[in-house]
């Protein structure tokens, strides 16, 4: 559908909005989206956009509903899984694996696809499967050794799943390959690592506002407690002598 010049810059700039903001500030995407949809409800990409500015807002109802409408308009497939998690996300689990299975799924691309199983494989934990969910992302795309746009966030799902199996000594294994593979920070696969590896980050700043300098300091005085108490008593020797000194001066005067 084709729109008039201006409306057409109008509704532009509110989807440009959206894109900006909806990582950051999900609200104010949601806010520019609503404002998009009033001007140019019967276009496909107003209302995938509207669809996923709901969605990061977990307004799950309301962002299916548009990715529905999208589809109808657009006939593609490509939001199938997104449309899919919306279920979960409305506590319909079995309905996001009916359409895991349903024949759209072999109509998208790749990365389609592995989005399709990530979801499967969270409708799995939902339902408290975790083995079926963990072989849910065993898959060709998992053992690649090429690193693809996809690829940290499927070996993310399957160390945090591995984890939740209890399986640890695999998870850890697989974080690790999460953060080889997370070029651009998409996860927290560093921090899970680190976490299971009993490595704790502190703040430069502690809750009273000490700065490193003063936790160096401390630090120095914890470890070295000997040689600071050997250069204070040096320190009290000199002060000692100095006094010995000035006593002997006023006598002779």
């Amino acid at each position: 559908m084709s729109l008039p010049k201006t409306l057409a810059d109008d509704v532009a700039k509110n989807l440009v909005m959206v894109a900006r903001l909806i990582d950051e500030e999900p609200e104010r995407a949601y806010a520019y989206s609503k404002i998009a949809l009033r001007l140019a409800s019967r276009v496909a990409a107003v209302r995938e956009a509207g669809g996923f500015a709901a969605y990061a807002n977990q307004k799950y109802s309301e962002a299916l509903a548009e990715f529905r409408a999208a589809r109808r308009m657009s006939g593609s497939v490509e939001l199938w899984p997104v449309m899919a998690d919306c279920e979960r996300g409305l506590g319909r689990p079995e309905k996001a694996l009916d359409m895991a299975g349903a024949p759209e799924v072999n109509k998208l691309d790749k990365a389609g696809q592995v989005e399709m199983r990530l979801v499967a494989a969270g409708a799995r934990r939902d339902m408290g499967q975790l083995d079926a969910a963990i072989v849910t992302l065993q898959s060709p795309e998992l053992a690649a050794g090429s690193v693809q746009p996809w690829t940290a966030r499927l070996r993310y799902a399957y160390a945090d799943a591995l984890l939740a199996a209890g399986r640890e000594g695999e998870a850890r294994e697989w974080f690790a390959k999460a953060v080889e593979a997370d070029r651009d920070g998409s996860t927290d696969a560093s921090d899970r690592l680190a976490e299971l590896d009993g490595v704790d980050f502190v703040d430069a700043l502690d809750e009273e506002g000490t700065d490193g300098g003063d936790v160096a300091d401390e630090v120095v005085a914890t470890v070295g407690t000997d040689e600071v108490a050997v250069k204070k008593a040096a320190e009290a020797e000199d002060v000692e002598d100095a006094a010995d000194d000035a006593k002997v001066e006023r006598d002779e005067d």
